[in-house]
């Protein structure tokens, strides 16, 4: 890849189901990419050393810890971040679990908690017991909670799907 002189290069993915391209460096992480240069400030930056979570987004159908990518690697890449669960003002299943059992406090790491349920409810069917979802969720750090809320809401979101 050749940088243009004025250290700039266009990046373009797709978001949330829209194509979109900016203007950024090549040392720009994908957190930064997203939250600044693309305006979706949900995915939230905590540690940018990948340990808390915070910044979970799910790239080309994983998850992923956006700080620990290079928004450049991302070119081409399909990006769902935590806006595209809710629909207008409509809450998504998931994101009603949540509501419903209590499982957020303060809130900052919840999009990071309901991205990477949204990865295990989407590669799951049925109903899932309490150690699927604390496992799915190992690379989620919430310093409010206990987790028990958070587990679960994800087990009611499980429950609530259609067989």
């Amino acid at each position: 890849m050749r940088v243009p002189a004025d250290g700039t290069l266009s990046v373009s993915v797709t978001v949330n189901g829209v194509r979109r391209s900016a203007e950024t460096t090549p040392r720009t992480l994908l957190s930064d990419f997203i939250r600044d240069s693309l305006g979706l400030k949900g995915t939230n930056v905590g540690c940018e050393h990948g340990y808390c979570g915070a910044c979970t987004v799910i790239l080309d159908g994983q998850t992923v810890r956006s700080c620990l990518i290079l928004a450049p690697q991302a070119e081409g890449s399909q990006i769902t971040t935590v806006e595209h669960l809710a629909t207008g003002s409509e809450l998504s299943p998931l994101q009603e679990a949540f509501r419903q059992a209590h499982g957020l406090q303060c809130g900052f790491c919840t999009p990071g908690f309901l991205m990477s349920a949204t990865e295990l409810l989407g590669n799951t069917q049925g109903p899932l017991t309490r150690d699927e979802i604390r496992s799915a969720i190992v690379g989620n750090i919430c310093r409010c909670t206990g987790y028990v809320h958070i587990v679960d809401a994800i087990r009611r979101a499980s429950e609530m799907r259609q067989p």
